[in-house]
């Protein structure tokens, strides 16, 4: 029996928030001037290849700043458009368990000490995830609803190494049995239409995604941009953007095999426009968004659906 989410046919992240909190709860994307051991040479020096220079947070704050100046200005203009609502104090860009511990409760202290925080959300890598930084989110999570985003990407190594992501998926899944044993809810990142990767790459990734004990999902579409390392395979002739058909028909497919219960962060991505080569279709999201609610009701899915345990 298909199950309900407001107007939608899947558990969507303001529908999750909004049961949470009882209010509408925006993401607060910060810089706190962490680097990435894919990027300083400790892995790698060239970061996985479809990274932006800015770390995946082209649209979070300014590194130059403060965690706290950076929340009031975003919050300033948040207030433009919602004039109320609380925040999730969202360490996006680059690795942000890459530090001292010293330093990573500097950070995440100022952040959630800010005026109506309700929530802590922590992008990272599953190789910086030592036990002294587990014990230290596992501390704040009882303090304050948290979530730690990993970036997966692909449960296919072939591809992961290709797109230089610096671990295997048995780090990956090392990470996420820390996480889960500490009761801190994981976020894994994918995306559709890597270099090499057809339909059914990718919908294995989903079914590992779906069949293992993670709390949320973010998909993301391949976009390509200026400045990273993945320009040199697209000039190639080595990297095929996805077509928008194409991509709402994968996307619509991965909702109905997720469990009902898991959170749907993301259904695609944005890039900067000034930056993006490709594809441009991807700038239009809300029409993504409402194609891909179309193309649910059209083929008769909703989350779970086709979910076996």
């Amino acid at each position: 029996m298909q199950k309900t989410w407001g107007d939608k046919k899947y558990h969507s992240l303001n529908y999750f928030l909004r049961e949470k909190f009882g209010d509408k709860v925006f993401k607060v994307a910060l810089d706190a001037g962490f680097s990435c051991p894919n990027r300083d040479g400790t892995i790698s020096s060239g970061g996985c290849l479809f990274c932006s220079e800015r770390g995946s947070g082209d649209f979070g704050g300014d590194r130059k700043f403060s965690i706290t100046s950076q929340f009031e200005d975003i919050v300033n203009m948040m207030s433009k458009k919602w004039k109320t609502g609380r925040y999730i104090a969202y360490f996006q860009a680059y690795t942000n368990t890459y530090g001292s511990i010293e330093v990573l409760r500097e950070k995440y202290e100022e952040a959630i000490s800010q005026d109506g925080v309700v929530a802590l959300a922590i992008a990272t890598r599953p190789d910086c995830l030592d036990e002294d930084v587990l014990d230290l989110i596992e501390e704040y999570s009882h303090r304050v609803y948290t979530w730690v985003e990993l970036g997966l990407q692909t449960s296919k190594d072939e591809s992961a190494k290709i797109i230089n992501r610096g671990y295997k998926l048995s780090k990956f899944e090392e990470a996420l049995k820390g996480l889960n044993k500490r009761n801190i809810d994981v976020v894994v990142h994918t995306i559709f239409g890597l270099p090499g990767e057809n339909q059914e790459d990718m919908l294995k990734t989903i079914d590992y995604v779906a069949h293992s004990d993670i709390k949320g999902i973010k998909m993301h579409l391949l976009y390509l941009v200026e400045n990273t390392p993945m320009v040199d395979l697209y000039n190639l002739g080595k990297l095929k953007f996805l077509e928008k058909d194409e991509y709402i028909d994968i996307i619509a497919r991965s909702i109905a095999m997720l469990p009902p219960n898991m959170v749907i962060h993301r259904l695609t991505g944005d890039a900067p426009r000034d930056l993006l080569i490709g594809p441009m279709w991807s700038l239009k999201k809300w029409e993504v968004l409402n194609s891909i609610d179309n193309k649910l009701k059209e083929l008769d899915l909703y989350q779970g659906k086709n979910f076996e345990i």
